[in-house]
This record gives structure tokens, sequence and C-alpha cells, in this order.
């Protein structure tokens, strides 16, 4: 009876490290996944650089740009110039126009990758309005800027140097509106329904 009473024990003890360790890995694998993009360019994710690179070449390479909105995003959205053509490691700067057509604030977010995928790794964003939320007040029309590179060492890679167009692609998503915002909505609101009771 205490022999079995041990094995079920050692059996409970083993499930519950099994379940623990799958749940550490699923808890890890989102982080991991996105340093592993970020490293290789897998799936089209960019790098970030602090500034542009210091070796420019005489060869171009066309960068197009690409805006679409997730499903129910009231915001227009569209780049101000779909393409242009740039030297390898040149600092390129484009921008982004956001409309809020709405009578109320909205806040949105963007995500992106470029194609071909194997570029992903040698696309540098020096600043991008996706590294914030940003928030469009009511009929407020915005230019967004991103200022970005293309690492020279694209003409050396097996893959990459054959690479001659880069699609940058933004998606919009609609985020709840940030705590500061969302308090100044609902003043406003309840000032208009305080005027209109008068």
């Amino acid at each position: 009876m205490i022999a079995t009473l041990s094995n079920v024990q050692k059996t409970v003890v083993k499930c519950v490290g099994v379940v623990l360790m799958f749940g550490g890995l699923a808890w890890a694998s989102v982080p991991f996944y996105d340093w592993f993009c970020r490293v290789t360019g897998f799936g089209g994710a960019t790098d970030v650089a602090e500034r542009g690179s210091d070796v420019i070449l005489d060869q171009t390479i066309k960068v197009r740009f690409d805006a679409s909105k997730e499903r129910g995003m009231p915001w227009e959205f569209k780049p101000v110039e779909r393409e242009m053509e740039i030297k390898i490691g040149q600092t390129g700067l484009a921008f982004y126009e956001a409309y809020n057509p709405t009578d109320r604030p909205i806040a949105g977010s963007a995500s992106y990758n470029v194609t071909p995928y194997e570029a992903g790794g040698f696309f540098y964003k020096i600043a991008c309005f996706c590294f914030e939320e940003q928030v469009l007040q009511p009929g407020e029309r915005v230019e967004m800027p991103v200022t970005f590179y293309v690492d020279p060492e694209i003409v050396d890679d097996r893959d990459g140097q054959f690479v001659h167009t880069i699609t940058l692609s933004y998606t919009f998503h609609q985020i709840d509106l940030p705590e500061n915002h969302a308090s100044l909505e609902g003043t406003a609101a309840s000032q208009t329904n305080e005027t209109a009771l008068r």
C-alpha cells in the first residue's frame, strides 16, 4: 500500500513537472520568437538603429510603401509617397497620412513588416510612428514620419543580394484610448450633455 502510494506521488510530481515545463516554454516562446525575428529578419521583421549607416553605396534600391487597416478601424490611412529609390545605406524619410473622420478620439497602433522576408534583417528603422501609440482627435489629419536605411551588408548576403525592391507595410489596429485621453473624452461628453440640457 505504501509502495503504491509512493508511485502515485511520483507520477503526480512528474505530471506537474511536465505541465510546468510546457507552460514555461509557452510563456517564453513569444518573446523568444520576437527576438529571433528581429535578429534574423525572419517573417519580414525589421530592426532598429539609433543612427544612420556609416557606409553609403552607389548601388540603389527601391522602397515601396503599403498601408492597410484592421477590419473596423475607422481611420483613413495611406502612404504619402508610394515609392522611392535610395542608395543602399542612405537614410530615407517617408510619410504616412492618417485621418480620423469620426466625431470621437480614436487610438491606434501600427504593426509592420517588410517583403521580401529576406530583406527584413537588413531594413533598419531609426525613428518611426509605429514605435508609439497614436491618438487622433475628431477630424484630425496627420502626417507621420518613418526614417530608415537599408544595411549595405545586403549586397553580400546570399539571398539579399538579389533583392532590388523592398516593400514596407503597415497595418493600423484600433486600441483602447490611453487613460488621460479617455478621461478627457468623458469630461467633454458630460459638458456637452450639460449644455444640451440647459
